[in-house]
């Protein structure tokens, strides 16, 4: 248990250090994005400035999920608290969705709305400030996806996922700007449309992976295969009878069913059940719980060396 709370410990530490630095870097770019936008005249770097603060408080949904994942089981809650971190992850992803249809809206009523000429054209700055933006949200969502498979982190994940969205933004404000300036002011709406299908995509990503831990999913093929290897493999173990998995936020809980010789003192039993527990648990870090139960099985014995056991 004290190795599990200090994982557990280590982890929301992390998140918090990843959440901090999102939460700088978001409040420096908004500034700088609405400033350039007001400067050069440029109303999809101001939208864009805006899709950035969203992301604030996003990062704040993730800390919020983190501080309540990390709290030790209590009376009430005797397996934890793992699956807060899920419902952050639902709720960013529901963020996620409401603001790639926002974009996608915008773009679409200003494709129907026909009145092209009446837009403003940007001036050059705002290119600089897309290119920007487009380049320091890409980073950070790598380092938020390095550090959130780091932590098998779901909520960190999402918020990855949040930065990269508001890279596609950044990337049709540039084309949009850029298309506005060589007389295409098309290609702004255009543009918008698009990325609302990539963020619409990621916000289901998100939300099917997050649901999917909370309704107790078994895991994935591969590491049953090797944790049934394993199983069959421990010094006792005749047969396995069960093998059933679930995930329970990050984490994972294993049930086993093995089966040893009827024969067998209940203390060696006990040791053969308790080997298999600490082996699956030494192997797979994702295992928060494993409970083994044993089936006395009846070995058959060889007709024959039985008959000349008996005449000696």
């Amino acid at each position: 248990m004290e190795n599990e709370v200090l994982n557990s410990q280590s982890s929301k530490k992390i998140i918090m250090r990843v959440s901090n630095i999102s939460i700088v870097v978001n409040v420096l770019l908004s500034a700088i994005k609405f400033v350039v936008g007001v400067i050069a005249n440029s109303g999809a770097m101001i939208s864009d400035a805006i899709h950035s603060v969203s992301d604030v408080f996003s990062t704040i949904i993730v800390m919020i999920g983190a501080n309540a994942a990390a709290k030790d089981p209590d009376q009430e809650h005797p397996y934890g608290h793992d699956r807060m971190e899920c419902i952050a992850a639902i709720v960013l992803a529901i963020v996620l969705f409401i603001t790639g249809i926002g974009v996608g809206i915008t773009g679409v009523k200003k494709i129907f709305g026909g009145n092209y000429g009446d837009l403003a054209v940007p001036g050059a700055l705002a290119l600089v400030a897309a290119v920007i933006s487009i380049v320091v949200k890409e980073g950070m969502f790598w380092y938020t996806r390095f550090y959130g498979k780091k932590v098998d982190s779901t909520a960190l994940l999402a918020d990855a996922w949040h930065h990269r969205s508001d890279a596609l933004s950044s990337v049709g404000s540039f084309i949009g700007i850029l298309g506005a300036r060589l007389g295409f002011p098309i290609c702004d709406p255009l543009a918008s449309v698009v990325i609302c299908l990539f963020i619409v995509k990621a916000a289901y990503n998100i939300c099917k992976e997050a649901l999917d831990k909370m309704v107790d999913k078994s895991c994935d093929d591969e590491t049953e295969r090797k944790m049934s290897d394993l199983i069959k493999s421990q010094e006792g173990v005749i047969s396995l009878d069960l093998l059933m998995t679930r995930m329970f936020g990050s984490k994972l809980y294993v049930d086993v069913e093995i089966g040893a010789d009827e024969n067998t003192p209940l203390r060696d039993s006990h040791a053969i059940a308790e080997n298999v527990h600490n082996a699956i648990e030494a192997n797979f870090p994702k295992v928060k719980h494993c409970m083994v139960h044993v089936n006395p099985v009846e070995l058959k014995i060889d007709s024959g060396a039985a008959e000349d056991e008996n005449l000696e």
